[in-house]
């Protein structure tokens, strides 16, 4: 993990995941505190300055009367699960609709950036028109592992299970001092990995390691298909999100360019290592797009929008 985490600040920052998915559900185990074998801390008597006499023991002091379970103790990771659910009850599969992107796309949805959607009759990964271009991405891969694998490997190590630690790094915040900030990250991260998830499952496209062994990956191979990459589809929601909590600030332009380039790099790295192909980058950067513009919309989405605000003012 980053050097941005302060240890104990309330396992805002403990985003560390499993199946290589980039940031995608916590697997922190928390704090851990010693109590004594003989008598626990419910048996101290009270010494404090409200202490009766003869003091009792602290753990029959009245409780306070607190019905909920305060908001802002909703660690980031867990918080961006509500989001989540906010996201996943919006009806998003009707709107994504690669054929139909909404203004200012361009032509970032097309392929090579993305395949034909939905799939047309007879398509696979070996059909004719998608095979040359694979074999050109493949030997792009074989050329990124022999001239730059060596020099990015201890980003790709360090970026393989968790890379909000560098958001929050490039903008000097820490989860303590920023806890909306990493909320919107934390949830930018689960959203994402949500959908990618969703889009590898329905085109189901093959490692590019399962077409050629020899790029063997320095890190292990994620147990789900390649297509989108699911780090490009994070990183670049992040940024976007970012530009939410930045709208109308003095340094947006800057950091966001920046962030920008972050998000570039942390999915180039995923080819380098021999784990995408450069259409699974392309396409998970258009699927950021998308996400964001879900999120967004009027509806559904209050646990993003409230959490945005909040963000914004952390930086104010």
């Amino acid at each position: 993990m980053g050097a941005s985490f302060d240890g104990n600040d309330g396992n805002d920052g403990n985003t560390a995941n499993a199946g290589s998915a980039g940031n995608a559900t916590s697997t922190s185990a928390g704090w851990f505190f010693a109590d004594r074998v003989d008598l626990p801390l419910v048996t101290e008597p009270d010494t404090g300055p409200n202490a009766p006499s003869p003091p009792e023991p602290i753990g029959s002091l009245p409780t306070i009367n607190l019905p909920w379970f305060p908001a802002r103790n909703w660690s980031a990771d867990w918080y961006s699960w509500l989001a989540l659910n906010d996201f996943a009850g919006s009806g998003w599969q009707a709107t994504i609709k690669p054929n139909n992107p909404p203004t200012g796309f361009g032509d970032a949805w097309m392929w090579p950036n993305w395949v034909p959607y939905p799939l047309p009759a007879g398509w696979s990964w070996s059909v004719p028109e998608a095979g040359s271009i694979i074999q050109g991405e493949i030997a792009s891969l074989v050329t990124a592992a022999e001239d730059e694998r060596a020099d990015a490997l201890a980003e790709i190590l360090s970026q393989c299970y968790e890379f909000i630690s560098y958001f929050l790094n490039m903008m000097t915040a820490r989860p303590g001092a920023y806890p909306q900030t990493t909320r919107v990250l934390s949830i930018a991260s689960l959203v994402g990995t949500f959908v990618a998830m969703y889009f590898k499952n329905l085109y189901s496209r093959p490692r590019p390691s399962q077409l050629c062994p020899a790029l063997l990956p320095p890190i292990e191979i994620p147990g789900h298909a390649s297509f989108p990459s699911g780090h490009s589809t994070q990183a670049h929601l992040m940024v976007l999100c970012m530009n939410d909590v930045f709208n109308g600030l003095l340094q947006q332009a800057t950091m966001i360019d920046d962030l920008w380039t972050l998000a570039d790099c942390i999915a180039r790295n995923r080819e380098i290592a021999g784990l995408h192909y450069r259409s699974d980058t392309c396409a998970g950067m258009a699927l950021s797009y998308w996400i964001h513009y879900v999120l967004t919309s009027a509806g559904q989405q209050t646990h993003y929008q409230q959490t945005v605000l909040a963000a914004a003012g952390e930086w104010q």
